[in-house]
């Protein structure tokens, strides 16, 4: 069920540009925020899946008590600050085009509202030293490009971004482009959620629960999540397709080849830079 829940959290990101370390670095990079927003084709997909026999062992495990009294409160004035934050990245992005101003602005302001926990740092730095430590070995690793751009090097990317941090991995991308990026969302940030480090909802939820860190029996009791991620990329494929967006950069669309150069510049025509198939049946035809 701890597979289930790093699941659910990075599949609900997917499709959002403040939802994942990974779409957030898409953001910051140029990629406009509608590019990825049909990611959450493929979550809601997975999620059918992963939430379905998540909740089945779970119920296996420990029977659901619906008059159970948890106990537990929102804080409003934690909620607000968060809703602060997003609101304070996107429109410092939109006007200045520097997010991060406006998330300091926010936590600053924040800090005025509420009372900072800082005693939790003690449960939480081992966490962020090894996830800091995934992000600069990932970083070493031997590969200065990727293979061509295409929903089948995506798709494998999932799988590697379990294992390597999928942070690299999505710059590495952002630097080739010719990607769609709604379909890179979901693989490198959904694709994380097969392995316990692959994300880092994944660090966090297991410093709360060591038995998470078991690699093996993760896996072993967590198989579905890789079933579901199967399931939501080609599912999000046979409804949209694969659709390389054009260069985000400026002044580097040409040379990606996503326009047509007998075409004017007020007659822009979208070509795949690839010559990649557009639908996963066409593909395959």
């Amino acid at each position: 069920f701890l597979a289930a829940i790093i699941a659910a959290s990075n599949a609900g990101g997917a499709g959002s540009v403040v939802g994942d370390t990974t779409t957030t670095l898409m953001w910051i990079d140029g990629v406009n925020p509608l590019w990825v927003t049909h990611a959450f084709i493929a979550s809601i997909a997975s999620f059918l899946i992963f939430g379905s026999i998540g909740s089945i062992i779970q119920d296996k495990y420990h029977r659901i008590q619906k008059d159970e009294k948890s106990g537990i409160k929102v804080n409003v004035t934690k909620l607000i600050v968060v809703g602060l934050i997003l609101v304070g990245a996107i429109l410092t992005n939109y006007f200045l085009d520097f997010p991060a101003l406006g998330v300091w602005i926010a936590i600053l302001f924040g800090a005025l509202l509420t009372t900072t926990p800082w005693h939790e740092l003690k449960s939480s730095w081992k966490g962020t030293v090894f996830l800091m430590s995934l992000v600069a070995t990932a970083s070493l690793m031997p590969v200065e490009e990727l293979p061509a751009a295409s929903w089948f090097t995506a798709f494998v990317l999932g799988f590697v971004s379990a294992v390597f941090d999928n942070i690299p991995l999505t710059k590495l991308c952002l630097e080739q482009g010719g990607y769609d990026w709604g379909v890179l969302a979901y693989a490198v940030g959904f694709g994380g959620s097969m392995i316990w480090f692959g994300s880092s909802a994944g660090v966090a939820l297991s410093n709360m629960y060591p038995e998470a860190k078991n690699t093996i029996n993760y896996i072993k009791n967590g198989w579905f999540i890789i079933l579901s991620y199967v399931v939501g990329f080609f599912v999000m494929l046979a409804v949209v397709g694969w659709n390389p967006h054009p260069s985000h950069k400026k002044g580097n669309v040409e040379e990606l080849g996503c326009v047509d150069h007998k075409q004017s510049s007020e007659d822009i025509i979208y070509q795949d830079p690839f010559n990649q198939k557009s639908t996963i049946t066409d593909y395959l035809l």
